[in-house]
């Protein structure tokens, strides 16, 4: 990530700033540019939404995933675009930055988020998570496919490991996922899918 300005700047701001063509967030009051992200980290962005998207058209629920829309959380200056985003439709109307800034900050409008982690794996690990548990996302998956994170994350030896967080009286508990071990997420229990699946994609 590159720090793009170096004034701090409010949300408002920031949003007012924005262009359309790059892809920025804002942590704590700072603009950052994402780097261009490798293949094989689209490779799984990609895989995993069409396998989520899969599942809650199967279900018939009213969700869809946004391609940039902002997740803000309460009381702060920063605003995030996951890796993959499932928005409760239903929920939407209850967020008055929806219809002017494609942001949320309702855990109720947030059943999952996706974050594939890249070298700033301590965003993912760390700001990220602290902050979307704050908001209330039910569900929140964090797809380490390097084994980047710290050995306190993934252990030792490092390999390749899907953590996902789940929210239980306001606190994320995680459960880890390796190899061909599948993977079980609360908001989809029916959802037929390993680790070594989600890590292998686009593999000629």
């Amino acid at each position: 990530m590159i720090q793009v300005l170096q004034k701090q700047v409010t949300f408002a701001e920031f949003v007012d700033w924005k262009p359309g063509g790059g892809h920025y967030e804002l942590h704590n009051g700072v603009i950052v540019e994402i780097s261009q992200p490798l293949g094989k980290h689209e490779d799984i962005v990609g895989f995993s939404a069409r396998k989520i998207t899969v599942e809650f058209d199967r279900l018939n629920l009213n969700y869809s995933i946004p391609k940039q829309a902002l997740v803000k959380p309460p009381g702060s200056e920063s605003g995030y675009i996951p890796d993959v985003l499932l928005l409760n439709s239903d929920n939407l109307i209850n967020e008055s930055l929806w219809e002017r800034e494609s942001t949320v900050t309702q855990g109720d409008s947030i059943p999952l988020v996706v974050e594939v982690v890249s070298n700033n794996w301590r965003v993912d690990y760390l700001t990220k998570l602290k902050d979307y548990e704050e908001i209330g996302i039910r569900e929140y998956w964090i797809i380490d496919y390097l084994a980047l994170g710290g050995i306190r994350y993934i252990g030792s030896p490092k390999q390749p490991t899907i953590s996902i967080y789940s929210l239980i009286d306001g606190e994320y508990q995680v459960t880890q996922f390796i190899e061909n071990q599948r993977i079980i997420s609360p908001t989809f229990p029916g959802l037929n899918l390993t680790a070594e699946q989600i890590f292998k994609t686009g593999n000629i």
